[in-house]
């Protein structure tokens, strides 16, 4: 086979989502740290899994539909940093594959390259020894393989196998996966993926063995969104005209499309045209819908248009808006599990809480969903866990308001941060003080090991209690006695006070024998007790 087209591509993808999910338990396995985290597994699973729904709603037999779907589909269910990631590579891929109607080999060798490419753009300091390292390599190998190899099933042999020699050298790249003993999850989730389009080609079958997780799409964060709702008095140009113009004329040059917006602004305003020469969605307010049209007609062919009478609409929505409250200047929003938890931050004024967290990674869509109901121009975001704070920087894009993401990487972090939000303050001052206030708290936790290993100095057998701080510093039986080990480790001369929060299985009883203990062995320090809640982490910690 040398050649793919839009069908093949679809069940290509469809058998790179299969081959993740039926070995999802394995990647998830990889994760070098054994405390229940939301795992990289499953977060590729449900990333994947969300293109597939969002590519099966394109009926039309078309390459750059097929793949900007597909594309598309990732942001909006990308989880975790691993998800994240994922959805930056199906981006680049996508924009590459997108411009041609059959895909050969070096087609898709350019399309790994676009993808590597796009997906180091949105990690700030990446690390190599990780998905990057593989999808870089990957896409660095392809592109030299591919002027010699124009049959697909040898080209992916040989991408497979160069893939799994570059995962097998993450560990010599990033030490922490050395220690324990294992290669980076998200890289062997990426060579899953290829596997399974290779499985397709070649026949190979595979057993489905669980359906993926039912994921809900806000409509807010679907296809391209423009907001027209005006006041009438503000109305000058009455029709809100979209359509898109397909099959450009051999003739259409870049410049054309650029010539169009120009044009557009003329006789309307809100206009936004989009696209290349694939494809161009345009969208415009004027009075002279027909001019639109005609201008569009010069370039190619029209499809979808769509015009609405803006002044009639804006009556009615008018009328509702004067009975809904103002939009309020600022809103803080924070991602948290615990019932407990979500209670301490609607005492410090979080006026939203998404439930999210260790094993419950939110997806950006999620994040989008509550930033754009809390009615606010400006939205301050904790995602409260490192493997969020990706996903959240990633929702700014996507929401209508304005969302600053305060990166608070653990619960600790998330109520100090909240405790400095000041809704009178401006932006920079609350970004200065509740980005200084994460500095000054030590966060650690007490938890359970979900496998057999050895990091850290300890060997740890499953279900051992594990205390965290920074890395792992003690292990037991008694979580009251590990958290006693980890509070030891934490404090110093400036501590003054020591709070816990326990979760799940944690009796308040038990709780305060922690506290009377540590009363005693510091007498000058004030210790306090809150039911958090939480699954799976017997404590969270915060010295200050």
């Amino acid at each position: 086979m040398t050649g793919l087209t839009t069908q093949d591509i679809r069940e290509l993808m469809k058998g790179g989502a299969l081959n993740l999910e039926n070995n999802k338990n394995y990647v998830n396995s990889l994760n070098v740290f054994p405390v229940p985290d939301g795992d990289t597994g499953t977060n590729m699973t449900m990333t994947i899994s969300n293109s597939i729904r969002e590519m099966d709603s394109v009926t039309e037999d078309r390459m750059d539909l097929v793949c900007q779907a597909f594309a598309k589909g990732a942001l909006q269910g990308a989880r975790g940093n691993s998800g994240v990631i994922l959805s930056q590579i199906f981006k680049g891929m996508s924009v590459v594959m997108s411009e041609v109607g059959e895909v050969t080999t070096k087609v898709f060798a350019r399309a790994l390259k676009a993808g590597s490419n796009t997906a180091y753009d949105v990690v700030s300091h990446p690390k190599e020894g990780t998905i990057l390292t593989v999808i870089r390599l990957i896409g660095d190998y392809a592109m030299r393989i591919s002027s010699k190899k124009s049959d697909f099933l040898e080209f992916f042999k040989l991408v497979l196998h160069k893939g799994d020699e570059i995962l097998q050298k993450t560990p010599d790249l990033l030490p922490v996966l050395k220690k324990a003993g294992v290669v980076d999850a998200g890289g062997k989730g990426l060579l899953l993926i290829l596997e399974g389009m290779y499985n397709v080609l070649a026949g190979v079958k595979m057993e489905k063995v669980a359906e993926p997780q039912s994921q809900e799409t806000p409509e807010t964060a679907t296809g391209y969104a423009f907001d027209d709702t005006h006041d009438l008095e503000d109305i000058k140009f009455q029709y809100c005209t979209e359509f898109f113009i397909i099959n450009l004329f051999k003739k259409t040059t870049l410049s054309d499309i650029d010539k169009l917006r120009d044009k557009l602004n003329k006789i309307g305003d809100s206009c936004i045209v989009v696209g290349d020469l694939s494809l161009v969605k345009v969208h415009v307010h004027t009075n002279n819908p027909d001019k639109a049209l005609g201008y569009a007609l010069q370039l190619g062919e029209l499809d979808r248009p769509k015009i609405e009478n803006m002044l009639e609409q804006n009556r009615a929505l008018s009328r509702e808006r004067a009975k809904t409250e103002e939009k309020k200047p600022t809103a803080l929003v924070s991602i948290c599990t615990g019932e407990g938890i979500a209670k301490i931050f609607r005492e410090l004024k979080a006026d939203k809480i998404l439930e999210g967290g260790q094993t419950m990674n939110p997806s950006v869509s999620d994040i989008v969903e509550l930033v754009d109901s809390v009615g606010a121009e400006t939205v301050y975001i904790l995602p409260n866990n490192g493997n969020i704070v990706l996903a959240a920087e990633q929702a700014r894009e996507l929401t209508k308001a304005k969302l600053v993401v305060i990166a608070t990487k653990n619960i600790p972090q998330g109520i100090a941060a909240a405790l400095n939000f000041n809704h009178e303050a401006s932006e920079e001052e609350n970004t200065e003080m509740m980005r200084r206030a994460i500095q000054y708290v030590r966060s650690g936790q007490v938890t359970h090991s979900v496998r057999d290993t050895e990091m850290d100095g300890f060997e740890l057998k499953s279900g051992d209690v594990i205390g965290i701080y920074d890395k792992i510093v003690s292990k037991g039986s008694d979580p009251n006695a590990v958290a006693a080990e980890v509070i030891e480790k934490m404090t110093d001369d400036d501590s003054a006070s020591i709070s816990l929060y326990y979760g799940e299985g944690i009796t308040s009883e038990y709780a305060d024998e922690l506290v009377r203990e540590l009363s005693e062995k510091y007498p000058f320090y004030d210790v306090m007790a809150y039911e958090g809640g939480q699954q799976h982490y017997y404590y969270y910690i915060s010295v200050e």
